[in-house]
């Protein structure tokens, strides 16, 4: 069976413009692959919690002397990267806040990158662990963006896959949202020809 996992990043779930752009592409997705499955990750109505010491001095625990608290701590990490490891496809709805991504998804690269787990120091340098596989990234922005110096963002995003073995790696952008309405529809428009060119 084929898995596709999405994950939300917007602060209103399934209301966000990304994500909408990311639903389209499942429903088109589904339709190809009416055997396939579907694993969604809303960070906005089930966030992972940001990463302090206390959580990261769990990671580095030794599994046979690892209190209560750490067996939570690294079992709802552990969770993720299994749904990450197990996903054939992975869709990504990604805002643009404050020129950055949304600090839940930051938590949640927080607990999939894990020395050891989805990356390793090697003599030559880091190398990833979780094996390739494709990512769609729906970024939807206020402004526009992609393409210049301000763009940190794509490059974030693409660095930290590269890191745990992920290249496949496909940006669909919708920009100038909140630019007045016809800009906004034509992005969106654009966006959603984009879309269904993909899942064709």
């Amino acid at each position: 069976m084929t898995t596709l996992l999405k994950i939300n990043t917007s602060l209103h779930s399934d209301d966000g413009q990304s994500s909408r752009l990311a639903n389209r592409y499942v429903e088109r997705w589904q339709a190809a692959h009416p055997d396939g499955q579907v694993v969604v990750r809303d960070l906005a109505a089930d966030p992972v919690p940001h990463l302090t010491a206390e959580r990261f001095q769990a990671f580095l625990s030794d599994p046979a002397t690892r209190t209560e608290e750490q067996a939570r701590v690294v079992a709802a990490s552990d969770e993720l990267i299994a749904e990450l490891r197990a996903a054939d496809v992975v869709v990504l709805g990604l805002p643009m806040y404050n020129f950055g991504i949304p600090s839940t998804l930051k938590s949640w690269i927080d607990h999939v990158a894990r020395a050891g787990e989805t990356f390793r120091y090697t003599a030559d340098g880091p190398e990833g662990l979780v094996g390739d596989r494709p990512v769609l990234v729906f970024a939807a922005r206020g402004g526009q963006y992609h393409g210049t110096p301000k763009d940190v963002q794509s490059t974030y995003i693409e660095m930290v896959l590269n890191f745990i073995g992920i290249r496949d790696i496909q940006f669909i952008y919708a920009e100038g949202l909140n630019l007045g309405d016809a800009p906004r529809r034509e992005a969106l428009d654009n966006a959603f020809d984009e879309i269904d060119r993909l899942a064709a």
